[in-house]
Protein backbone atom coordinates (compact mmCIF):
# COMPACT_ATOMS: atom_id res chain seq x y z
CA UNK A 1 0.00 0.00 0.00
CA UNK A 2 1.25 3.78 -0.24
CA UNK A 3 2.62 5.49 2.51
CA UNK A 4 1.46 8.46 4.11
CA UNK A 5 2.97 11.29 1.67
CA UNK A 6 1.95 9.33 -1.52
CA UNK A 7 -1.90 9.34 -0.10
CA UNK A 8 -1.25 12.85 0.79
CA UNK A 9 -0.21 13.67 -2.81
CA UNK A 10 -3.19 11.71 -4.72
CA UNK A 11 -5.60 13.72 -2.02
CA UNK A 12 -3.81 16.61 -3.29
CA UNK A 13 -4.62 15.62 -6.85
CA UNK A 14 -8.38 14.80 -6.20
CA UNK A 15 -9.12 18.05 -4.37
CA UNK A 16 -7.41 20.61 -6.06
CA UNK A 17 -9.46 20.31 -9.34
CA UNK A 18 -6.56 18.63 -10.97
CA UNK A 19 -8.08 16.08 -13.91
CA UNK A 20 -7.68 12.73 -13.73
CA UNK A 21 -8.14 9.94 -16.00
CA UNK A 22 -9.08 5.80 -15.71
CA UNK A 23 -7.63 3.77 -18.07
CA UNK A 24 -8.06 -0.13 -18.01
CA UNK A 25 -6.20 -2.78 -20.15
CA UNK A 26 -7.35 -4.16 -23.46
CA UNK A 27 -10.43 -6.27 -24.16
CA UNK A 28 -11.60 -5.62 -20.42
CA UNK A 29 -13.13 -7.38 -18.37
CA UNK A 30 -15.19 -7.55 -15.34
CA UNK A 31 -12.31 -6.72 -13.00
CA UNK A 32 -11.57 -3.67 -15.23
CA UNK A 33 -14.63 -2.16 -15.77
CA UNK A 34 -15.36 -2.89 -12.30
CA UNK A 35 -12.66 -1.42 -10.63
CA UNK A 36 -12.74 1.37 -13.13
CA UNK A 37 -16.55 2.47 -12.37
CA UNK A 38 -15.83 2.14 -8.82
CA UNK A 39 -12.96 4.76 -8.93
CA UNK A 40 -14.96 6.71 -11.01
CA UNK A 41 -17.90 6.69 -8.67
CA UNK A 42 -15.44 7.05 -5.84
CA UNK A 43 -13.72 10.33 -7.37
CA UNK A 44 -16.92 11.69 -8.32
CA UNK A 45 -18.42 11.69 -4.87
CA UNK A 46 -15.40 13.55 -3.91
CA UNK A 47 -16.23 16.30 -6.21
CA UNK A 48 -13.61 15.12 -8.25
CA UNK A 49 -12.75 15.64 -12.46
CA UNK A 50 -12.57 12.55 -13.68
CA UNK A 51 -13.32 10.64 -16.90
CA UNK A 52 -12.41 7.45 -17.85
CA UNK A 53 -11.03 5.44 -20.99
CA UNK A 54 -11.24 2.18 -21.97
CA UNK A 55 -9.29 0.76 -25.23
CA UNK A 56 -12.34 -1.10 -26.59
CA UNK A 57 -15.64 -2.46 -26.62
CA UNK A 58 -16.57 -4.60 -23.01
CA UNK A 59 -19.15 -7.52 -22.73
CA UNK A 60 -22.65 -6.36 -22.75
CA UNK A 61 -22.91 -8.35 -19.83
CA UNK A 62 -21.44 -5.88 -17.16
CA UNK A 63 -23.46 -2.82 -19.07
CA UNK A 64 -25.82 -2.67 -16.40
CA UNK A 65 -22.95 -1.44 -14.18
CA UNK A 66 -23.86 2.65 -12.94
CA UNK A 67 -22.56 4.77 -15.67
CA UNK A 68 -21.16 1.89 -17.96
CA UNK A 69 -22.21 4.00 -20.91
CA UNK A 70 -19.89 7.36 -19.63
CA UNK A 71 -16.74 4.99 -19.97
CA UNK A 72 -15.18 6.56 -23.31
CA UNK A 73 -14.34 3.60 -25.63
CA UNK A 74 -11.12 4.47 -27.56
CA UNK A 75 -11.79 2.54 -30.72
CA UNK A 76 -15.35 4.58 -31.05
CA UNK A 77 -14.15 7.85 -29.56
CA UNK A 78 -10.21 8.49 -30.43
CA UNK A 79 -10.25 11.95 -30.49
CA UNK A 80 -11.71 12.28 -26.93
CA UNK A 81 -9.89 9.82 -25.31
CA UNK A 82 -6.55 11.05 -26.58
CA UNK A 83 -7.22 14.80 -25.24
CA UNK A 84 -8.41 13.19 -21.74
CA UNK A 85 -5.23 11.43 -21.84
CA UNK A 86 -2.72 14.57 -22.94
CA UNK A 87 -4.88 16.66 -20.39
CA UNK A 88 -4.40 14.76 -17.15
CA UNK A 89 -2.68 15.79 -14.17
CA UNK A 90 -2.98 12.20 -13.04
CA UNK A 91 -3.81 8.72 -14.56
CA UNK A 92 -5.31 5.71 -12.74
CA UNK A 93 -3.97 2.51 -13.88
CA UNK A 94 -5.85 -0.27 -13.44
CA UNK A 95 -5.85 -4.00 -13.58
CA UNK A 96 -2.70 -4.14 -15.77
CA UNK A 97 0.84 -4.22 -15.00
CA UNK A 98 2.43 -2.92 -18.16
CA UNK A 99 1.39 0.05 -20.53
CA UNK A 100 1.87 -2.36 -23.64
CA UNK A 101 -1.47 -4.23 -22.13
CA UNK A 102 -3.50 -1.00 -22.73
CA UNK A 103 -3.27 -1.57 -26.49
CA UNK A 104 -4.52 1.00 -28.89
CA UNK A 105 -3.92 3.47 -25.73
CA UNK A 106 -0.37 2.54 -25.20
CA UNK A 107 1.12 4.94 -27.19
CA UNK A 108 -0.81 8.28 -25.88
CA UNK A 109 -0.60 6.68 -22.19
CA UNK A 110 3.42 6.89 -22.89
CA UNK A 111 3.26 10.14 -24.33
CA UNK A 112 1.01 11.73 -21.51
CA UNK A 113 2.89 13.85 -19.10
CA UNK A 114 0.66 12.96 -15.69
CA UNK A 115 1.20 11.27 -12.47
CA UNK A 116 0.54 7.74 -13.20
CA UNK A 117 -1.25 5.16 -10.30
CA UNK A 118 -0.94 1.44 -11.04
CA UNK A 119 -3.66 -0.48 -8.90
CA UNK A 120 -3.46 -4.31 -9.75
CA UNK A 121 -2.62 -7.94 -9.04
CA UNK A 122 -0.87 -9.47 -11.88
CA UNK A 123 2.67 -10.73 -11.63
CA UNK A 124 5.79 -8.52 -13.09
CA UNK A 125 4.24 -5.29 -12.96
CA UNK A 126 6.81 -2.77 -14.65
CA UNK A 127 7.23 -0.34 -11.92
CA UNK A 128 9.59 1.93 -13.31
CA UNK A 129 6.16 3.57 -15.72
CA UNK A 130 4.21 4.28 -12.38
CA UNK A 131 4.81 6.86 -10.05
CA UNK A 132 2.42 5.11 -7.34
CA UNK A 133 2.03 1.59 -7.26
CA UNK A 134 -0.65 -0.64 -5.15
CA UNK A 135 0.65 -4.13 -6.63
CA UNK A 136 -0.46 -7.34 -4.76
CA UNK A 137 -0.65 -10.44 -6.41
CA UNK A 138 -2.33 -13.24 -3.51
CA UNK A 139 -5.52 -11.74 -4.02
CA UNK A 140 -8.75 -11.92 -5.83
CA UNK A 141 -8.90 -8.90 -8.28
CA UNK A 142 -7.54 -5.63 -8.66
CA UNK A 143 -11.18 -4.53 -7.21
CA UNK A 144 -10.37 -5.74 -3.72
CA UNK A 145 -7.36 -3.83 -4.22
CA UNK A 146 -9.59 -0.37 -5.24
CA UNK A 147 -11.98 -1.57 -1.81
CA UNK A 148 -8.26 -1.11 -0.04
CA UNK A 149 -7.12 1.93 -1.22
CA UNK A 150 -10.34 3.51 -0.62
CA UNK A 151 -10.16 2.42 2.86
CA UNK A 152 -6.43 3.74 3.21
CA UNK A 153 -7.64 7.30 1.87
CA UNK A 154 -9.58 6.86 4.93
CA UNK A 155 -12.71 6.74 3.31
CA UNK A 156 -14.46 3.84 3.70
CA UNK A 157 -17.92 5.67 4.70
CA UNK A 158 -17.74 6.58 0.72
CA UNK A 159 -18.50 3.01 -0.59
CA UNK A 160 -22.31 3.37 -0.94
CA UNK A 161 -24.12 0.81 -2.83
CA UNK A 162 -23.00 1.55 -6.52
CA UNK A 163 -19.47 1.64 -5.64
CA UNK A 164 -19.77 -1.60 -3.54
CA UNK A 165 -21.62 -3.37 -6.98
CA UNK A 166 -18.46 -2.21 -8.85
CA UNK A 167 -16.72 -4.14 -7.07
CA UNK A 168 -18.41 -7.34 -5.54
CA UNK A 169 -18.90 -7.43 -9.81
CA UNK A 170 -14.31 -7.54 -9.74
CA UNK A 171 -14.42 -10.37 -7.09
CA UNK A 172 -16.77 -12.62 -8.40
CA UNK A 173 -15.80 -12.72 -11.99
CA UNK A 174 -12.12 -12.87 -11.09
CA UNK A 175 -12.98 -15.47 -9.12
CA UNK A 176 -15.16 -17.07 -11.40
CA UNK A 177 -17.67 -16.66 -8.47
CA UNK A 178 -15.77 -17.61 -5.31
CA UNK A 179 -14.82 -20.63 -7.48
CA UNK A 180 -10.63 -19.74 -8.05
CA UNK A 181 -8.36 -17.25 -6.78
CA UNK A 182 -10.08 -16.89 -4.15
CA UNK A 183 -8.38 -19.07 -0.93
CA UNK A 184 -7.79 -15.90 0.96
CA UNK A 185 -9.89 -15.12 3.95
CA UNK A 186 -9.68 -11.20 3.34
CA UNK A 187 -11.35 -11.92 -0.12
CA UNK A 188 -14.35 -13.16 1.59
CA UNK A 189 -14.73 -10.29 4.48
CA UNK A 190 -14.19 -7.82 1.81
CA UNK A 191 -17.56 -9.76 0.15
CA UNK A 192 -19.22 -9.22 3.51
CA UNK A 193 -18.51 -5.86 3.80
CA UNK A 194 -19.66 -4.74 0.20
CA UNK A 195 -22.88 -6.96 1.19
CA UNK A 196 -23.26 -4.91 3.95
CA UNK A 197 -23.40 -1.33 2.26
CA UNK A 198 -26.15 -2.71 0.10
CA UNK A 199 -24.70 -5.57 -2.00
CA UNK A 200 -27.64 -8.13 -3.55
CA UNK A 201 -24.63 -11.01 -4.29
CA UNK A 202 -27.99 -13.29 -6.20
CA UNK A 203 -28.97 -10.61 -8.33
CA UNK A 204 -25.72 -9.49 -9.77
CA UNK A 205 -24.94 -13.72 -10.24
CA UNK A 206 -28.12 -13.43 -11.84
CA UNK A 207 -26.71 -10.40 -13.82
CA UNK A 208 -23.51 -11.82 -14.62
CA UNK A 209 -23.91 -15.35 -15.51
CA UNK A 210 -27.45 -15.63 -16.47
CA UNK A 211 -28.32 -13.32 -19.14
CA UNK A 212 -26.84 -15.80 -21.96
CA UNK A 213 -28.43 -14.71 -25.21
CA UNK A 214 -29.39 -17.98 -27.44
CA UNK A 215 -26.40 -17.62 -29.94
CA UNK A 216 -24.24 -17.59 -26.98
CA UNK A 217 -25.44 -20.79 -25.74
CA UNK A 218 -25.34 -22.39 -29.18
CA UNK A 219 -21.33 -21.00 -29.77
CA UNK A 220 -20.46 -22.89 -26.36
CA UNK A 221 -22.42 -25.77 -27.12
CA UNK A 222 -20.48 -26.09 -30.66
CA UNK A 223 -17.05 -25.03 -29.19
CA UNK A 224 -17.46 -28.44 -26.81
CA UNK A 225 -18.87 -30.45 -29.25
CA UNK A 226 -16.96 -29.30 -32.26
CA UNK A 227 -13.60 -27.47 -31.52
CA UNK A 228 -12.46 -29.00 -28.77
CA UNK A 229 -9.24 -30.68 -28.75
CA UNK A 230 -8.21 -33.20 -26.02
CA UNK A 231 -4.42 -33.87 -25.36
CA UNK A 232 -4.13 -36.60 -23.09
CA UNK A 233 -0.78 -37.73 -22.83
CA UNK A 234 0.16 -33.49 -22.15
CA UNK A 235 -3.29 -33.40 -19.88
CA UNK A 236 -4.40 -30.52 -22.15
CA UNK A 237 -7.42 -29.69 -23.53
CA UNK A 238 -7.58 -27.03 -26.29
CA UNK A 239 -10.77 -24.86 -28.09
CA UNK A 240 -10.50 -23.06 -30.76
CA UNK A 241 -13.08 -20.87 -32.52
CA UNK A 242 -12.32 -19.76 -36.38
CA UNK A 243 -13.69 -16.25 -37.71
CA UNK A 244 -16.09 -17.97 -39.48
CA UNK A 245 -17.00 -20.14 -36.46
CA UNK A 246 -17.64 -16.63 -34.59
CA UNK A 247 -19.81 -14.72 -37.37
CA UNK A 248 -21.69 -18.29 -37.67
CA UNK A 249 -22.71 -17.96 -34.21
CA UNK A 250 -23.49 -13.76 -34.26
CA UNK A 251 -20.28 -13.21 -31.97
CA UNK A 252 -20.80 -10.42 -29.37
CA UNK A 253 -17.53 -8.85 -26.78
CA UNK A 254 -17.74 -11.39 -23.67
CA UNK A 255 -19.80 -14.45 -25.65
CA UNK A 256 -16.63 -16.80 -25.07
CA UNK A 257 -16.15 -15.39 -21.48
CA UNK A 258 -15.59 -17.84 -19.00
CA UNK A 259 -15.90 -20.55 -22.09
CA UNK A 260 -11.88 -22.00 -21.46
CA UNK A 261 -13.07 -23.00 -17.78
CA UNK A 262 -14.96 -25.77 -19.28
CA UNK A 263 -12.07 -27.49 -20.78
CA UNK A 264 -10.49 -27.01 -17.95
CA UNK A 265 -13.02 -28.72 -15.57
CA UNK A 266 -12.48 -32.51 -16.93
CA UNK A 267 -10.41 -34.54 -14.26
CA UNK A 268 -7.94 -35.51 -16.50
CA UNK A 269 -7.01 -32.26 -17.83
CA UNK A 270 -4.52 -29.75 -16.15
CA UNK A 271 -4.24 -26.81 -18.51
CA UNK A 272 -6.74 -25.40 -20.72
CA UNK A 273 -6.26 -23.43 -23.83
CA UNK A 274 -9.00 -21.17 -25.83
CA UNK A 275 -7.72 -19.72 -29.07
CA UNK A 276 -10.24 -17.12 -31.18
CA UNK A 277 -9.81 -15.72 -34.37
CA UNK A 278 -10.25 -11.94 -33.88
CA UNK A 279 -9.53 -8.61 -33.94
CA UNK A 280 -6.36 -9.07 -36.38
CA UNK A 281 -4.48 -11.15 -34.10
CA UNK A 282 -5.05 -14.97 -32.65
CA UNK A 283 -5.44 -14.58 -29.27
CA UNK A 284 -4.61 -17.28 -26.38
CA UNK A 285 -6.51 -17.71 -23.22
CA UNK A 286 -4.96 -20.34 -20.86
CA UNK A 287 -5.72 -21.54 -17.28
CA UNK A 288 -4.23 -24.20 -15.24
CA UNK A 289 -4.92 -26.20 -11.83
CA UNK A 290 -2.31 -26.15 -9.33
CA UNK A 291 1.39 -25.36 -9.44
CA UNK A 292 2.16 -25.15 -13.63
CA UNK A 293 2.42 -21.64 -14.48
CA UNK A 294 0.85 -20.74 -17.50
CA UNK A 295 2.17 -17.37 -16.68
CA UNK A 296 5.33 -18.28 -17.22
CA UNK A 297 3.68 -20.19 -20.60
CA UNK A 298 2.45 -17.17 -22.08
CA UNK A 299 5.69 -14.88 -21.20
CA UNK A 300 7.77 -17.10 -22.61
CA UNK A 301 6.42 -18.20 -25.95
CA UNK A 302 2.96 -16.32 -26.61
CA UNK A 303 3.48 -12.83 -26.30
CA UNK A 304 1.64 -12.39 -23.23
CA UNK A 305 1.57 -13.01 -18.96
CA UNK A 306 -0.98 -12.76 -16.20
CA UNK A 307 -1.22 -14.95 -13.26
CA UNK A 308 0.23 -18.23 -12.29
CA UNK A 309 -3.35 -20.06 -12.96
CA UNK A 310 -4.79 -17.69 -15.90
CA UNK A 311 -2.44 -15.86 -18.51
CA UNK A 312 -3.32 -14.39 -22.09
CA UNK A 313 -1.33 -14.37 -24.89
CA UNK A 314 -1.71 -13.56 -28.75
CA UNK A 315 0.46 -14.61 -31.93
CA UNK A 316 -0.03 -13.13 -35.62
CA UNK A 317 -0.60 -16.32 -37.37
CA UNK A 318 -3.01 -18.79 -38.92
CA UNK A 319 -5.11 -20.18 -36.26
CA UNK A 320 -4.54 -23.26 -37.44
CA UNK A 321 -0.55 -22.98 -36.91
CA UNK A 322 -1.25 -21.50 -33.45
CA UNK A 323 -2.91 -24.40 -32.16
CA UNK A 324 0.03 -26.96 -33.57
CA UNK A 325 2.55 -24.41 -32.41
CA UNK A 326 1.00 -24.72 -28.55
CA UNK A 327 1.23 -28.45 -28.82
CA UNK A 328 4.14 -28.38 -29.87
CA UNK A 329 5.82 -26.20 -27.08
CA UNK A 330 3.68 -28.08 -24.36
CA UNK A 331 5.37 -31.35 -25.48
CA UNK A 332 8.87 -29.30 -24.12
CA UNK A 333 6.61 -29.40 -20.67
CA UNK A 334 5.07 -33.03 -20.83
CA UNK A 335 6.80 -34.18 -17.58
CA UNK A 336 5.33 -30.94 -15.67
CA UNK A 337 1.73 -31.56 -16.67
CA UNK A 338 1.82 -34.73 -15.98
CA UNK A 339 0.99 -34.32 -11.93
CA UNK A 340 -2.40 -35.50 -9.74
CA UNK A 341 -4.20 -32.71 -8.21
CA UNK A 342 -5.14 -32.89 -4.40
CA UNK A 343 -7.50 -30.20 -5.01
Amino acid sequence: MLNKQQLEEIKGFIEDGSKIAITTHTNPDGDAIGSALAVYHYLKSKGANVEAVVPNSFPGFLKWLSKSKDLVVFEKQAKKAKTILAEADLIFCLDYNALSRVGAVTDDLKAAKAKKILIDHHISPETESFDYIISETNTSSTGELVFDFINAMGDEKLIDRTIAECLYTCIITDTGSFSFSCNNAKTFEVAAKLIEKGVDARKIHGLIYDTFSESRLRLLGYAINDRMLVWEELKTALIYLTKDDLRKFNYKVGDTEGLVNFALSMDKVNVAVLVTDKDKKVRMSFRSKGEFSVNDLAREHFNGGGHRNAAGGNMSKPILEVVEEIKSVLKNYKEQLNYENDF
